[in-house]
């Protein structure tokens, strides 16, 4: 895996293909669901959702959301900050047992203003399942950190 990107390393139109799914699961769904303080049984009992038209628990979308940004982080976020996400949709329905992949798109990148040692990226990013089906795209503003201006994490110490 990838040490993540500095802000030089993005360049408007670049695609990244992130390397890491995730299969999501009927715990996550839940306890996410639960955790939360969301009730609506659509995502927590399995009989109510039968009676649906989509016949199954459908996942939280908002545990999506943080699951596709999620799988995004080394590659985008991992040396910044999140300054948040517009145009969030959900086009198709994700259900337990499917496994999520994100895809993102550079669309712009330009030195801050205000903040001499990073830059601003503003990417477009598709989460989708296994099938190739689109499920969740938004588009999100991350305040990177320029190559060298940022904090560094301690390398792991020798074992004795």
């Amino acid at each position: 895996m990838s040490e993540g990107r500095y802000f030089e390393d993005f360049e408007p139109g670049q695609v990244i293909r992130h390397e890491s799914g995730r299969t999501v699961t009927t715990t996550d769904n839940i306890w996410f669901s639960l955790l939360t303080a969301n009730p609506n049984p659509i995502h927590i009992d399995a009989h109510y959702s039968a009676q649906t038209e989509f016949g199954r628990p459908l996942m939280n979308s908002t545990f999506t959301l943080a699951l596709v940004t999620g799988l995004t982080v080394r590659d985008i976020s991992l040396h910044g900050v999140n300054l948040g996400w517009d145009e969030i949709r959900m086009p198709a329905p994700l259900f337990e047992g499917d496994t999520v992949y994100a895809e993102s798109k550079v669309l712009n990148a330009r030195e801050s203003k205000s903040r001499p040692d990073m830059g601003l990226i503003e990417v477009e990013t598709k989460g989708y399942r296994q099938d190739g089906v689109i499920v969740m795209t938004y588009r999100r503003t991350v305040l990177v950190y320029k190559r060298g201006k940022g904090p560094v994490t301690p390398a792991p110490s020798p074992k004795s």
